[in-house]
């Protein structure tokens, strides 16, 4: 774009716009060297980034270390840092030029792609940044073999670790020390890792029952996405988290005792807003026992959860008699790769959470179910409007309305039936049926 010099100046003269330096196959060294002599002396976001897809790794590995030297001498005014290079070897060349202090530091992310590749380097590069960063908050590690180093991971207010592997993979003691040097905490993932051997299962135990618990008072959100089962079971065990609101469980085999862990801590605190499980078994009378406690979760997602049966929809569509709703406050249910749950089951917990609907509301005669009922006919829509006009007075609270559904990937769910849920549910995500010429008939 052309403009005039006037503009120009202004532009050259202002060096935030210049503080974001990138260097990649798309983004050369010389537009880097330019935006770092013109960004003077603010803080800068440093971004190198290298995917595997590069036929040349010889000239990959120039380019990373042509990179760091320029921009080593101004990494005391680093304020974000993101390598993403092939291999391990490559990330330690980068990274043996990042010795200097960084008073300014908040965010680090390494991320090396080849994580299953068998590369053992034999002496990582630690200490990063001379074990200097006072302002880090932020830490995002994938595959890159620091030594599990305790001075850049102390004070996070972040921690994302993924692609641990075999031998590189961290013990349940070292998490443990990572997350007492962080009792600020804030959010936690665990991704991709070898799990724990189960022959020292039962000394873990012992160990564990008389270790200290460590306690993460603003843990918000956590991931464990195949973590491992026994890694995720020992951690949750040894850690109280009641300020927790968003938690992923996905690939970890039977997931029933970490739900009685879970259960355990909601009978202090647990204000969980946001649970998401996938592809993983569970006991279902177990996990309705949890969300018992959670009385303030406002979205369930079940993905690819095969086994899951009409008890767990129907012990969230009514309670007994004076006793509370099951999560009355939930608002958007996911179940997306279902393929077992039923229809009536479905229907039954949409129609139960209504607005303004009482769960002793009279029920619908045998006589009139026993036949085949039409799931989008008007009729239908009228007797449920009816029951709801028509509710009593009771002293248990009525749950949230239903604002969105998925049944993506639930080939047992017609489309009549999803345009019933579409009468009562503002959002229903399916997947798309095409006609004969490939145009899309139902979104």
């Amino acid at each position: 774009m052309l403009v005039c010099r006037y503009w120009r100046d202004v532009v050259v003269d202002t060096p935030e716009l210049w503080s974001t330096i990138c260097v990649s196959p798309h983004d050369s060294i010389e537009k880097a060297r330019r935006r770092l002599s013109r960004s003077k002396s603010v803080p800068l976001d440093v971004t190198i980034n290298f995917s595997p897809r590069v036929d040349n790794p010889s000239a990959v590995t120039e380019n990373i270390v042509r990179a760091m030297d320029l921009l080593r001498p101004a990494l005391w005014r680093t304020r974000s840092f993101r390598l993403s290079v092939p291999n391990r070897p490559q990330a330690h060349a980068a990274l043996l030029r990042c010795r200097e202090d960084a008073p300014f530091l908040e965010t680090v992310s390494i991320c090396v792609y080849h994580s299953m590749q068998d590369d053992h380097h034999p002496s990582p590069c630690i200490p990063l940044f001379n074990g200097y960063t006072p302002r880090l908050r932020s830490c995002s590690f994938t595959s890159f073999n620091f030594g599990w180093d305790r001075r850049i991971m102390a004070g996070l207010r972040v921690l994302h670790l993924g692609g641990y592997w075999n031998g590189y993979s961290p013990s349940v003691e070292t998490l443990l020390d990572v997350l007492r040097s962080c009792p600020d905490l804030q959010e936690l993932a665990l991704r991709n890792m070898t799990d724990v051997d189960l022959d020292h299962l039962m000394h873990h135990d012992q160990e564990f029952s008389a270790t200290k618990v460590v306690k993460l008072p603003r843990l918000t959100k956590a991931s464990f996405y195949y973590a491992g089962n026994v890694r995720t079971r020992l951690l949750l065990s040894q850690i109280t988290f009641p300020a927790l609101e968003s938690l992923d469980l996905g690939y970890l085999d039977n997931l029933t005792p970490i739900l009685e862990h879970l259960r355990q801590q909601s009978l202090t605190s647990l204000p969980l807003r946001h649970l998401r499980i996938e592809s993983s078994l569970f006991n279902e009378s177990k996990f309705v026992n949890l969300l018992r406690r959670l009385m303030s979760l406002t979205t369930l997602e079940l993905i690819d959860i095969e086994d899951i049966s009409c008890f767990l929809l129907k012990s969230l569509s009514a309670p007994p008699a004076s006793h509370p709703w099951i999560s009355p406050k939930l608002e958007r249910l996911n179940l997306d790769g279902c393929t077992t749950l039923e229809w009536d089951a479905l229907r039954t917990l949409v129609e139960s959470r209504l607005a303004g609907k009482s769960p002793q509301l009279p029920s619908v005669p045998v006589s009139a179910t026993a036949g085949p009922r039409p799931v989008s006919s008007a009729s239908a829509s009228a007797y449920i409007h009816a029951l709801a006009s028509t509710r009593c007075n009771s002293p248990v609270p009525g749950p949230r309305r239903l604002s969105s559904i998925d049944v993506t990937r639930c080939h047992q769910i017609s489309k009549e039936m999803v345009q019933w849920l579409r009468m009562y549910v503002r959002d229903v995500r399916c997947e798309s049926v095409k006609s004969i010429w490939g145009d899309s008939i139902l979104p």
